[in-house]
């Protein structure tokens, strides 16, 4: 997998109420490793940027809504993040999993295997009869 595809870059937008939700927000998630966030152009937005091997936008989700903070999305907006959801989790599994064995890979060992040991279409030959011919 491209490591470049594990970096993601979300913005956050929070509901009007409670008023200093962003800035709280804001402090809260600079104390984050491996984790970026910066202030966005309007005041409700927060800009970050994390690895999906360290977190994920479901993850910070719910973690900031357990501590109070309030999201604003709309309907496409909810369908959006459970596509972005989806992917990420994904994405994170599949870190998991190991790389599958291509057919030039199961080629490779069993052409190593066999070089090893003789078999059938080995034909011992001495210098002497082969040069008779």
């Amino acid at each position: 997998m491209n490591p470049f595809e594990l970096h993601k870059e979300r913005l956050l937008v929070f509901a009007d109420e409670p008023a200093d939700q962003v800035e709280q927000a804001y402090t809260l998630l600079s104390g984050l490793n491996n984790f970026e966030v910066e202030r966005a152009p309007t005041s409700r937005h927060l800009r970050i940027r994390y690895s999906v091997v360290h977190y994920s936008l479901e993850g910070l989700q719910k973690a900031l809504r357990k501590e109070g903070f309030v999201f604003d999305f709309s309907l496409l907006d909810r369908f959006k993040h459970t596509l972005i959801h989806y992917c990420e989790d994904v994405q994170y599994h599949n870190l998991k999993t190991p790389e599958p064995r291509t057919k030039n890979n199961s080629q490779e060992v069993f052409v190593k295997a066999y070089e090893q040991h003789p078999h059938g279409d080995h034909v011992d030959i001495s210098p002497e009869s082969s040069e008779a011919k």
